[in-house]
C-alpha cells in the first residue's frame, strides 16, 4: 500500500505468515486475502521487519502502550498455524524475524471450531480484536464482516473489547481483563 493511500485510510497493515497446516476450506487468513484484508506470506523471510506478532505465549499484552508504534506505520502480523503446532512454528519465526510478541487480553471465540472457548481465537478474530484494542474499531469491524461469525464476536465480547479499548495503559489493560474472566490458578 502507497503512504499516501495509507494516510487517506488510515488502516493499520495486517500480515500473516501462512504455515499451511490447517484446512485451507477453515483458514480465515486465506478468506482475509482474498477479501484484501491482509497479505499473505508463505515465507517467513517476506514478513514485515517493523511491528508486532501476536503470540499467545508472549506473555506481553497488546494494548494502549502498542498504539504509539501502530501508529508510526507498525504492522500486526499473525502467524496462521495449527493449535497443535503453535510452539514449533513460533520458534520458527522468531529466528527470521525482530517483529515484538504481543498476546491478546482474554476474549472467546466464536468461530464455529473454537466456539466459546477462551483464547482459541481465529487468525481474523485475533487481528480483529488487536485492532479493536487499538482504537481502530472501523477496520476490526470490516475484517471480520467477511465471516458469518463476525457479528458474534463482537456481539459476544462486547463490553470486554470496550474496556480493552479504553484502558490507559497495558498494565491496566491486564487487570481489567480479570473483571470479565476467571483468572487463572498458578
Amino acid at each position: 500500500m502507497s503512504s499516501s493511500a495509507r494516510a487517506i485510510d488510515d488502516s493499520v497493515p495486517l500480515h500473516v505468515v501462512h504455515l499451511d497446516q490447517d484446512d485451507p476450506r477453515k483458514c480465515s487468513a486465506r478468506r482475509m486475502a482474498k477479501a484484501g484484508n491482509a497479505i499473505l506470506h508463505f515465507d517467513v523471510r517476506r514478513a514485515p521487519k517493523r511491528g508486532f506478532l501476536l503470540d499467545p505465549n508472549s506473555g506481553k499484552l497488546m494494548g494502549p502502550d502498542d498504539r504509539k508504534s501502530i501508529d508510526r506505520g507498525g504492522s500486526i502480523v499473525a502467524l496462521d498455524c495449527s493449535w497443535k503446532r503453535i510452539g514449533e512454528s513460533l520458534e520458527a519465526i522468531s529466528r527470521h524475524t525482530r517483529l515484538e510478541g504481543r498476546t491478546l487480553p482474554v476474549l472467546l471465540a466464536a468461530n464455529p471450531v473454537s466456539w466459546g472457548k477462551p483464547g482459541r481465537l481465529s487468525t481474523s478474530e485475533a487481528f480483529a480484536a488487536s485492532l479493536f484494542v487499538l482504537g481502530r474499531e472501523k477496520q476490526a469491524r470490516i475484517v471480520l464482516s467477511s465471516f458469518p461469525y463476525g457479528d458474534s464476536f463482537f456481539d459476544l465480547n462486547y463490553e470486554p473489547l470496550i474496556a480493552y479499548r479504553d484502558a490507559k495503559s497495558n498494565e491496566e489493560l491486564s487487570e481489567i481483563q480479570w473483571e470479565f474472566f476467571d483468572r487463572p490458578t498458578i
